[in-house]
């Protein structure tokens, strides 16, 4: 399996639009907690993590990225980055008009074995690739490869309306299964039923719907940092960790022992 080069920085974003390459490649080295600040990249990028946890926010929700995989933002989507562990990145940063993914949102994405080998080696190659070279048809299998990666539940939407938008995040903190709706409207000072209205609205999600997503955005986080799989699913609310696994198994395809984050 190959290894990523050791103590990288990130690449420049003005130095990558100047390349006229479909897709260019870097690697980068990240300290636990780095923030890149608000910003946004012309070409698209898939952004992956072979190691620790990182976070991608929009002004339309936030996405956890465990290890081993990817995050695709799209071309002049605004985002914010906070590395929640240390993170070894690969990132590929396409044209838009090369985009294997059509996407408007960010997606978090499940990275395979040849993938993830192709974006080790891509990092490896000189932007500056010749045509019709290895390193060209190297780039364009990198493509295909990201366009049939399989998306992974790892985006929670978050209400543009203040208030909501606030009970949202502070929930995303300590989220639990048994949160009822009744609840959130008495906190906004409204029926539930109008509660529930704008919280579609405002989400796309029903509010049962979009509990369970933070519920399990928040357990890959807390595998990913060790925690237990019983310590995880009674904080969440769960009586049963058994009950737990089966929902976390249905969401994401794995058992919560067995997890990408905690294998990594």
């Amino acid at each position: 399996m190959s290894k990523p080069s050791p103590s990288r920085s990130p690449l420049p974003i003005d130095r990558v639009d100047r390349i006229a390459r479909p897709v260019v490649a870097a690697g980068a080295d990240y300290a636990r907690d780095s923030l890149q600040a608000w910003h946004s990249h012309r070409r698209a990028q898939l952004l992956f993590g072979l190691g620790g946890l990182m976070q991608v926010v929009t002004q339309d929700g936030a996405w956890v990225v465990p290890p081993q995989h990817a995050v695709w933002i799209p071309s002049g989507r605004e985002h914010q980055s906070r590395m929640l562990l240390p993170v070894t990145t690969c990132s590929a940063f396409v044209e838009p008009e090369h985009a294997p993914r059509a996407a408007r949102t960010c997606q978090v994405l499940e990275v395979h074995p040849l993938l993830r080998e192709l974006l080790i080696e891509a990092t490896r190659i000189d932007p500056h690739y010749a045509p019709d070279s290895r390193e060209e048809a190297l780039m364009h299998l990198l493509l295909k490869e990201i366009a049939r990666a399989r998306e992974i539940p790892m985006y929670v939407p978050l209400p543009q309306e203040e208030k909501l938008g606030a009970l949202c995040r502070d929930f995303m903190r300590s989220p639990s299964i048994r949160a009822r709706p009744a609840e959130w409207a008495e906190q906004l000072h409204m029926s539930e039923r109008s509660f529930t209205r704008r919280f579609l609205a405002q989400t796309g999600m029903g509010f049962q719907q979009w509990r369970l997503r933070a519920c399990i955005v928040n357990a890959i986080s807390r595998l990913a940092l060790g925690h237990s799989v019983t310590a995880i699913a009674y904080d969440l609310g769960y009586e049963q960790p058994a009950t737990f696994s089966t929902m976390f198994k249905r969401m994401t395809g794995y058992v919560p022992s067995s997890h990408p984050a905690v294998r990594a």
